[in-house]
């Protein structure tokens, strides 16, 4: 009996041991995978982007399209106007917010901002009516020196 319990001691050593090299094999590759990836190292670039700011003015409902920098544009369903929402375009995108007035009619406008700036203005009017505002992208330099100021 007495070599069967150093047979298992010994097993339940080499279990730990075993152990023991894994976890100081996947420290080691982070520390390496740390060391490799300074910030010197040349980075994949991102999708450079520009704030633009949507704003619907009027009374009552309407619905609202806007580029929201997706694959597809967003949709608010019978927004409550005043509506305004802001988000993140890539600069290769045309801002974009188009607005569709109800049965009821009425009159509300839209209007585009890039970068805080004013670019365009447009109304819509009576049963039904549309009005679209569409703005130029935003030039990857001119996103790049506003951001640098």
């Amino acid at each position: 009996m007495p070599s069967t319990e150093k047979e298992s001691t010994a097993g339940l050593d080499r279990r730990a041991l075993g152990i023991a090299a894994v976890v100081v094999a996947a420290c080691g590759g982070l520390v390496l995978y740390g060391v490799l990836d300074t910030p010197d190292a040349p980075k994949k670039p991102g999708v450079a982007t520009t704030a633009v700011t949507y704003e619907v003015t009027g009374k009552g409902k309407a619905d609202i399209s806007y580029e929201s920098g997706g694959k597809q544009a967003s949709t608010a369903r019978a927004a409550q106007l005043p509506w305004k929402k802001t988000v993140r375009v890539p600069v290769d995108h045309s801002p974009l917010v188009a607005i569709t007035l109800g049965e009821k009619g009425g009159r509300a406008g839209c209007s585009l901002a890039v970068d805080g700036r004013h670019v365009q203005a447009a109304s819509a009017y009576g049963r039904y009516g549309r009005a679209t505002c569409q703005g130029e992208a935003a030039s990857p330099e001119a996103t790049a020196a506003a951001t640098a100021e």
